[in-house]
């Protein structure tokens, strides 16, 4: 069963998203039981040397609803309280970045 382990935690979904000098990923995964769970991973090319150093979240399932509202809260108080002007990232490579949705509803 070993040389199974990791095809069980392969990616079920993937989503990729680029704004400005950051990549996130936001990735699917199931665990061994077939619950899913996010990783959030966000991708930064090193200025000095040009390796990409990246940064990961496990988001559980159970946990979707209390970062759903944490996320929003602190956003919405940082929209209250600065003006926030969205870049624009204009991608031609399969339309990403373009037509970005205003909904600011995280909700899982």
């Amino acid at each position: 069963m070993g040389e199974f382990d990791n095809k069980e935690r392969e990616e079920v979904f993937s989503k990729k998203v680029r704004a400005g000098k950051r990549t996130y990923f936001f990735d699917v995964k199931a665990t061994r039981t077939g619950d899913y769970y996010l990783t959030l991973t966000e991708s930064k090319k090193r200025l000095e040397d040009g390796v990409f150093v990246k940064h990961k979240i496990f988001l559980y399932k159970e946990d979707f609803e209390k970062f759903a509202e944490g996320l929003t809260e602190t956003v919405d108080y940082i929209k209250n309280h600065q003006d926030v002007t969205e870049k624009r990232y204009e991608y031609s490579e399969n339309h990403e970045g373009s037509g970005k949705n205003q909904n600011d509803d995280f909700s899982f």
